[in-house]
């Protein structure tokens, strides 16, 4: 690999730019290796060659591309790296805010022993968490020291949602409380980089806050076998009821208890008591959905971020796109279709209706993933693990066993959500709040880059309408 090249030497053989010669990275014309010091790219001059007698390929159909350098995320060869770690790894083995970290600092955060101590140069927003016990039940641990609202954001928050309608769905909820708690942040314009990440923390910690708890309605899981992924039975799981919870976030004046990301966030989606395996298989999620890439709602975060927008504008921005249908939305999709089965004998019935009415299923295919989403293969795993008995699993399976009757394409992360969803008894659009509430870890890291780049994105139109007079 010593003869291999720089990027800059091989964008200047082909007459292009950096950017271009990503995007033919991104597009597979061009493999890439990385330096010896893990800061630069090189490549092979004999295949840039070949390519620069062959001529500039043409984009393929279908899409837009766009391309910037970023120290983020990489998605390659069918997998998903942050910062170098292999997501679907770190999902088994890292919290929530450890991941979040790693994306904002290249690191995992404080060692246990350090992990109350205040944190050089970070802005405070907060009061001390209050743990409570039980590994992912809320509780405070190593690495969460600043993740919590101030009963300040939780009042506001609280008040501005007052308006909504009763049904109004978590992602929409969220589009309101984001804008409360900037409101209540007189930090917000300091885009130094300890500044945003302690905006990036107190913002995700409000965003769960701030949701109302799920209601105290509770359907029991019936016990019946799920195989997804073929994966051997492990214990069963125990249901009960709880007691009635809040109807609204932690009343104003009152601090929220503190505790795990993922523990606060399962009291807020699913009306059950806490269950250990599906605790951590929502943790996982929340690792697993915490950035991928250039993704549409990232892309318009990084604008938003090139601008000097400050991270809760940066924030609303990539909500505002998240919802779309080909995005963090899809997951509602799934939720519906796997809600219009009853039973593993509906399967076949609503897998052909979809085909035959719109044309797709969602939660299933994608773009990046052409051989399968290992997001999904990861989270699928974890709740088969967590629920092999589950009645709603093995109707999840028999939607996976008539996608691949029918040689359709693999399940994506938004099947795997709606599947967590349902397993758990989660309440209606509960993946669409879990993928916000982990993509805001992504969209915090894209603007700490764009906020050190201080240029302004700012892409050209070409202009196909009518000539001028």
């Amino acid at each position: 690999m010593s003869d291999w090249i720089t990027a800059e030497a091989a964008a200047d053989r082909l007459g292009v730019k950096r950017a271009t010669l990503y995007a033919y990275v991104s597009r597979g014309v061009l493999v890439r290796r990385r330096a010896a010091d893990g800061r630069g790219s090189l490549f092979d001059p004999r295949e840039i060659d070949a390519l620069a007698r062959r001529g500039r390929p043409r984009r393929a159909p279908g899409g837009t591309e766009l391309v910037i350098e970023s120290a983020i995320t990489e998605i390659s060869g069918g997998r998903l790296r942050y910062r170098g770690h292999e997501a679907t790894a770190l999902a088994a083995s890292r919290t929530f805010e450890e991941v979040a970290t790693l994306l904002w600092t290249g690191e995992f955060g404080p060692r246990p022993d350090q992990a109350d101590a205040p944190q050089a140069g970070l802005p405070h927003r907060g009061a001390p968490l209050a743990g409570l016990p039980a590994r992912d039940a809320p509780q405070a641990g190593p690495g969460q020291a600043g993740w919590r609202s101030t009963p300040e954001s939780v009042a506001v928050a609280a008040a501005a949602q007052s308006a909504l309608p009763g049904g109004a769905l978590p992602l929409e909820r969220l589009a309101v409380i984001v804008p409360a708690l900037a409101a209540t942040d007189p930090l917000r314009l300091h885009l130094d980089g300890p500044g945003v990440i302690a905006a990036g923390r107190a913002m995700i910690a409000g965003m769960v806050d701030c949701l109302p708890d799920a209601p105290a309605t509770f359907a029991p899981r019936t016990a019946a076998r799920g195989s997804i992924r073929g994966l051997g039975p492990t214990d069963g799981m125990q249901t009960a009821d709880r007691p009635p919870s809040r109807s609204g976030c932690v009343p104003p004046g009152q601090a929220p208890a503190g505790g795990s990301i993922a523990g606060r966030l399962w009291g807020k989606l699913c009306p059950g008591p806490p269950d250990g395996g599906l605790v951590a298989a929502l943790r996982a999620a929340l690792v697993l959905l915490a950035d991928h890439e250039l993704a549409a709602s990232t892309l318009a975060a990084r604008v938003a971020a090139s601008v000097r927008a400050d991270p809760y504008a940066v924030v609303a921005t990539g909500l505002g796109a998240l919802g779309g249908a080909l995005h963090g939305g899809a997951s509602l999709g799934a939720e519906g279709m796997l809600a219009a089965a009853g039973t593993p004998a509906d399967a076949p019935r609503v897998v052909g209706d979809l085909l035959r009415t719109t044309g797709r299923v969602p939660g299933f295919g994608h773009f990046v993933y052409q051989t399968g989403d290992p997001r999904a293969v990861c989270l699928l795993g974890l709740v088969a693990a967590a629920a092999p008995r589950s009645g709603r699993l093995a109707v999840a399976d028999a939607v996976l066993a008539e996608m691949r009757r029918r040689a359709l394409p693999e399940p994506n992360i938004d099947f795997a959500l709606a599947v967590l969803k349902d397993v758990a008894g989660m309440i209606s659009g509960a993946g669409e709040a879990v993928f916000a509430v982990a993509r805001t870890a992504g969209w915090i890291a894209h603007a700490a880059e764009e906020y050190a780049r201080n240029i302004p994105l700012r892409p050209r139109a070409l202009y196909t309408g009518p000539g001028g007079n």
